[in-house]
Protein backbone atom coordinates (compact mmCIF):
# COMPACT_ATOMS: atom_id res chain seq x y z
CA UNK A 1 0.00 0.00 0.00
CA UNK A 2 1.87 3.36 -1.20
CA UNK A 3 -1.06 6.16 -0.89
CA UNK A 4 -4.21 6.48 1.63
CA UNK A 5 -6.25 9.04 2.79
CA UNK A 6 -5.74 11.34 5.13
CA UNK A 7 -7.84 10.31 7.51
CA UNK A 8 -5.99 7.09 7.64
CA UNK A 9 -2.68 8.77 7.84
CA UNK A 10 -4.04 10.86 10.97
CA UNK A 11 -5.11 7.43 12.14
CA UNK A 12 -1.90 5.49 11.63
CA UNK A 13 0.00 9.12 13.46
CA UNK A 14 -2.60 8.25 16.65
CA UNK A 15 -1.49 4.95 16.94
CA UNK A 16 1.60 5.40 16.78
CA UNK A 17 1.42 8.57 19.47
CA UNK A 18 -1.00 5.74 21.74
CA UNK A 19 1.63 3.27 21.78
CA UNK A 20 4.55 5.06 23.16
CA UNK A 21 2.57 7.09 25.44
CA UNK A 22 -0.38 5.06 26.82
CA UNK A 23 -3.06 6.83 28.82
CA UNK A 24 -0.11 7.50 30.98
CA UNK A 25 3.19 6.78 31.35
CA UNK A 26 5.79 6.94 33.59
CA UNK A 27 9.41 6.60 32.53
CA UNK A 28 13.12 6.46 33.57
CA UNK A 29 15.69 7.91 31.62
CA UNK A 30 19.06 8.42 30.49
CA UNK A 31 20.29 11.64 28.37
CA UNK A 32 23.39 12.16 27.17
CA UNK A 33 24.29 15.24 25.24
CA UNK A 34 27.70 14.51 23.06
CA UNK A 35 29.49 17.21 21.34
CA UNK A 36 32.50 16.80 19.34
CA UNK A 37 34.86 17.59 22.08
CA UNK A 38 32.68 16.66 25.34
CA UNK A 39 29.83 14.82 26.53
CA UNK A 40 27.48 15.30 29.79
CA UNK A 41 25.02 12.97 30.85
CA UNK A 42 21.70 13.75 32.40
CA UNK A 43 18.76 11.58 34.21
CA UNK A 44 15.25 12.31 34.27
CA UNK A 45 12.34 11.11 35.64
CA UNK A 46 8.79 11.66 33.22
CA UNK A 47 4.58 10.96 34.23
CA UNK A 48 2.22 12.36 31.16
CA UNK A 49 -1.13 11.51 30.93
CA UNK A 50 -2.58 11.99 27.68
CA UNK A 51 -2.64 14.87 25.24
CA UNK A 52 -2.98 17.56 28.59
CA UNK A 53 -0.42 16.83 30.90
CA UNK A 54 2.76 16.03 30.97
CA UNK A 55 5.46 16.35 34.03
CA UNK A 56 9.67 15.73 33.92
CA UNK A 57 12.19 16.36 36.35
CA UNK A 58 16.24 15.97 36.25
CA UNK A 59 17.76 13.38 38.64
CA UNK A 60 21.61 14.17 37.89
CA UNK A 61 23.53 15.37 37.93
CA UNK A 62 23.57 17.10 41.08
CA UNK A 63 23.48 21.33 40.07
CA UNK A 64 20.61 20.18 37.99
CA UNK A 65 18.70 18.00 40.52
CA UNK A 66 15.22 19.39 40.87
CA UNK A 67 14.74 21.12 37.83
CA UNK A 68 10.65 20.03 36.83
CA UNK A 69 8.97 21.27 33.37
CA UNK A 70 5.27 20.68 33.38
CA UNK A 71 2.90 20.98 30.55
CA UNK A 72 -0.60 21.43 31.87
CA UNK A 73 -3.02 22.10 28.98
CA UNK A 74 -1.80 24.45 26.85
CA UNK A 75 1.03 26.45 29.14
CA UNK A 76 4.37 25.27 30.01
CA UNK A 77 5.92 25.94 33.47
CA UNK A 78 9.58 25.49 34.72
CA UNK A 79 10.83 25.11 38.29
CA UNK A 80 13.98 26.24 38.39
CA UNK A 81 15.68 25.17 42.57
CA UNK A 82 18.52 27.36 42.83
CA UNK A 83 16.07 30.63 42.00
CA UNK A 84 13.32 29.03 43.50
CA UNK A 85 11.09 30.28 40.89
CA UNK A 86 8.11 28.90 38.94
CA UNK A 87 8.38 30.50 35.58
CA UNK A 88 5.86 30.33 32.73
CA UNK A 89 7.55 29.67 29.31
CA UNK A 90 6.13 31.94 26.39
CA UNK A 91 5.44 30.20 22.89
CA UNK A 92 8.86 32.02 22.01
CA UNK A 93 10.39 29.42 23.92
CA UNK A 94 9.40 26.17 22.35
CA UNK A 95 11.60 26.52 19.59
CA UNK A 96 14.81 26.83 21.93
CA UNK A 97 17.29 24.46 22.90
CA UNK A 98 16.00 22.19 26.18
CA UNK A 99 18.95 21.61 28.77
CA UNK A 100 21.17 21.96 26.08
CA UNK A 101 20.50 19.08 23.91
CA UNK A 102 19.65 19.14 20.41
CA UNK A 103 15.77 18.71 21.70
CA UNK A 104 13.57 21.94 21.91
CA UNK A 105 11.29 22.66 24.62
CA UNK A 106 8.60 21.61 22.64
CA UNK A 107 9.99 17.95 21.41
CA UNK A 108 10.45 17.28 25.43
CA UNK A 109 6.94 18.67 26.64
CA UNK A 110 4.92 17.78 23.42
CA UNK A 111 3.42 21.68 23.72
CA UNK A 112 1.98 20.89 20.55
CA UNK A 113 0.33 17.85 19.31
CA UNK A 114 1.41 15.53 16.45
CA UNK A 115 -2.00 14.53 16.07
CA UNK A 116 -4.35 18.15 16.23
CA UNK A 117 -1.94 20.74 14.82
CA UNK A 118 -1.07 19.38 11.64
CA UNK A 119 -2.46 17.46 8.35
CA UNK A 120 -1.24 14.37 7.60
CA UNK A 121 -0.61 12.72 4.20
CA UNK A 122 1.03 8.78 3.39
CA UNK A 123 3.72 9.53 0.92
CA UNK A 124 4.62 5.71 0.11
CA UNK A 125 6.60 3.04 2.19
CA UNK A 126 10.23 2.34 2.77
CA UNK A 127 11.95 0.20 5.20
CA UNK A 128 13.98 1.00 7.92
CA UNK A 129 15.63 -1.45 10.90
CA UNK A 130 14.16 -4.48 8.60
CA UNK A 131 10.87 -3.20 9.40
CA UNK A 132 8.17 -1.98 6.73
CA UNK A 133 6.99 1.32 7.43
CA UNK A 134 4.33 4.05 6.49
CA UNK A 135 6.32 7.50 5.45
CA UNK A 136 4.10 9.99 6.78
CA UNK A 137 4.12 13.98 5.67
CA UNK A 138 3.00 16.36 8.40
CA UNK A 139 2.16 20.05 7.51
CA UNK A 140 0.99 22.40 10.54
CA UNK A 141 -2.40 23.96 10.55
CA UNK A 142 -2.20 27.24 9.76
CA UNK A 143 -3.64 28.12 12.93
CA UNK A 144 -0.78 26.24 15.29
CA UNK A 145 1.11 27.48 17.13
CA UNK A 146 4.32 25.21 15.75
CA UNK A 147 8.11 24.98 15.67
CA UNK A 148 8.38 23.18 12.83
CA UNK A 149 7.65 24.02 9.13
CA UNK A 150 7.05 20.22 8.28
CA UNK A 151 7.79 16.89 9.75
CA UNK A 152 8.12 13.60 7.90
CA UNK A 153 7.83 10.91 10.30
CA UNK A 154 8.35 6.94 9.59
CA UNK A 155 6.16 4.77 11.46
CA UNK A 156 6.41 0.94 11.59
CA UNK A 157 3.28 -0.83 9.87
CA UNK A 158 3.42 -4.08 12.37
CA UNK A 159 3.95 -2.68 15.36
CA UNK A 160 3.15 1.19 14.69
CA UNK A 161 6.32 2.30 16.22
CA UNK A 162 7.45 5.81 15.21
CA UNK A 163 11.35 4.53 13.96
CA UNK A 164 11.97 7.84 12.40
CA UNK A 165 11.09 11.86 12.59
CA UNK A 166 12.49 14.52 10.31
CA UNK A 167 12.37 17.98 11.24
CA UNK A 168 12.05 20.42 8.81
CA UNK A 169 12.04 24.53 9.10
CA UNK A 170 9.31 26.87 7.21
CA UNK A 171 11.95 26.76 4.49
CA UNK A 172 11.35 23.51 4.19
CA UNK A 173 14.88 22.86 5.14
CA UNK A 174 15.90 19.60 7.08
CA UNK A 175 16.95 20.71 10.40
CA UNK A 176 17.20 17.76 13.03
CA UNK A 177 16.84 13.64 12.24
CA UNK A 178 15.19 11.87 15.23
CA UNK A 179 16.19 8.03 15.24
CA UNK A 180 14.66 5.67 17.15
CA UNK A 181 15.94 2.00 17.91
CA UNK A 182 16.70 -0.57 20.18
CA UNK A 183 12.96 -1.91 19.89
CA UNK A 184 12.33 -3.81 23.11
CA UNK A 185 8.97 -4.40 25.35
CA UNK A 186 8.75 -2.20 28.12
CA UNK A 187 5.83 -2.36 30.67
CA UNK A 188 3.90 -4.52 28.80
CA UNK A 189 4.66 -2.59 25.26
CA UNK A 190 6.68 -2.72 22.45
CA UNK A 191 8.95 0.05 22.28
CA UNK A 192 12.10 1.52 20.76
CA UNK A 193 14.37 2.25 23.86
CA UNK A 194 16.92 4.57 22.26
CA UNK A 195 16.49 7.29 20.50
CA UNK A 196 19.09 9.65 18.87
CA UNK A 197 18.14 13.53 17.90
CA UNK A 198 20.71 14.15 15.13
CA UNK A 199 21.16 17.69 13.83
CA UNK A 200 21.72 18.01 10.22
CA UNK A 201 25.12 19.49 9.32
CA UNK A 202 26.16 19.06 12.35
CA UNK A 203 29.54 16.30 12.61
CA UNK A 204 29.95 14.59 15.89
CA UNK A 205 26.70 16.75 16.98
CA UNK A 206 23.92 14.54 18.88
CA UNK A 207 21.86 13.94 21.99
CA UNK A 208 20.94 10.21 22.79
CA UNK A 209 17.75 9.59 25.03
CA UNK A 210 17.61 5.79 26.72
CA UNK A 211 14.70 4.32 28.70
CA UNK A 212 15.68 2.51 31.39
CA UNK A 213 11.87 1.89 32.93
CA UNK A 214 8.51 2.32 31.82
CA UNK A 215 4.98 2.06 33.07
CA UNK A 216 1.67 2.32 30.94
CA UNK A 217 -1.42 3.20 32.29
CA UNK A 218 -1.03 3.46 35.77
CA UNK A 219 -3.72 5.87 37.08
CA UNK A 220 -2.32 9.51 37.90
CA UNK A 221 -4.86 12.05 39.31
CA UNK A 222 -5.28 15.49 37.03
CA UNK A 223 -3.94 17.08 40.19
CA UNK A 224 -0.54 15.47 40.24
CA UNK A 225 0.27 18.06 37.28
CA UNK A 226 0.00 20.85 39.45
CA UNK A 227 2.64 23.89 39.75
CA UNK A 228 2.48 23.38 43.67
CA UNK A 229 3.53 19.96 42.72
CA UNK A 230 6.04 20.93 40.95
CA UNK A 231 8.31 21.60 44.17
CA UNK A 232 7.71 18.44 45.77
CA UNK A 233 8.29 15.50 42.77
CA UNK A 234 11.81 13.68 42.95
Amino acid sequence: MAFAADDQAKDIVTKAENNIKGHTSQTDMTIEIIRPTWKRSLSLKGWSKGEDYSMSVVTAPAKDAGTVFLKRLKEIWNWVPSIERVVKLPPSMMAQSWMGTDFTNDDLVKASSRIDDYTHKILGDTVIEGRKCWKIEMIPLPQAAVVWGKLIMFIDQKDYLELRLEFYDEDFKLVNILQCSDVKIMGGRTIPAKMEMIPAGKKGQETVIIYNSAIFDKPIEDSFFTTDNMKKVR
